[in-house]
């Protein structure tokens, strides 16, 4: 029997490090989402919290291109989307693609500019959990389709495309795999393999 939503939000944020604040616990990556649309209101606020994200020397360099069910946009980046994507990410009323100018103000190179478009991506998936709201990030799409479908200049790079709206029901995805990913266990790797004191050598955390 599928789990119903409920259920895999549950067994979800159970995995998550009891102490953390609850929007990480809430915080993950559906891929069943509702008919139902994201409000006008809702979307300025998940692009406000982006918008106060750090950058690098204040540069700021993100910048979405966000395309609504049955628009013009969302079509253009359905229509470059690869793999499982294709199966799913369609359903989303909200499709975004975040993008990041490699270039300052000055037009010498920004080294950090992908990492800045990280962290404003992360302000706005939180944001999105925060206001009941599912995001899913993914880079299973054609890059220079995208690029050519949305005119994008090359001197920015891209990232991901989040998937926005409300989460859905499991059993309504399309196959037993993609059922089988939403309802599966979250995963991470132990602080032993990523926290160091020396290279290789763990940081002793408690």
């Amino acid at each position: 029997m599928t789990l119903s939503a409920s259920e895999v939000n549950e067994l979800r944020s159970e995995e998550v490090a009891k102490g953390l604040h609850p929007i990480f616990r809430r915080r993950w990556s559906p891929r069943s989402f509702l008919e139902q649309e994201v409000s006008p209101a809702d979307l300025k606020h998940v692009f406000e919290a982006a918008r106060w994200a750090a950058s690098s020397g204040n540069g700021q360099p993100w910048r979405f291109i966000v395309g609504v069910r049955n628009s013009a946009t969302h079509k253009r980046i359905v229509s470059t989307l690869a793999g499982f994507n294709k199966e799913w990410a369609p359903n989303a009323p909200v499709l975004i693609l975040g993008t990041a100018n490699t270039l300052n103000a000055r037009g010498a190179l920004n080294a950090y500019a992908l990492y800045d478009l990280g962290a404003a991506s992360a302000y706005l998936t939180l944001e999105a959990t925060a206001l009941g709201l599912a995001a899913h990030q993914m880079g299973g799409f054609d890059h220079a389709a995208i690029r050519k479908a949305l005119d994008i200049p090359d001197s920015y790079v891209l990232g991901s495309v989040i998937a926005l709206g409300y989460q859905g029901e499991p059993g309504t995805l399309a196959n037993e795999p993609l059922i089988a990913r939403e309802t599966s266990p979250r995963e991470r790797k132990p602080l032993s393999e990523m926290v160091f004191v020396a290279w290789g050598e763990p940081a002793n955390l408690g």
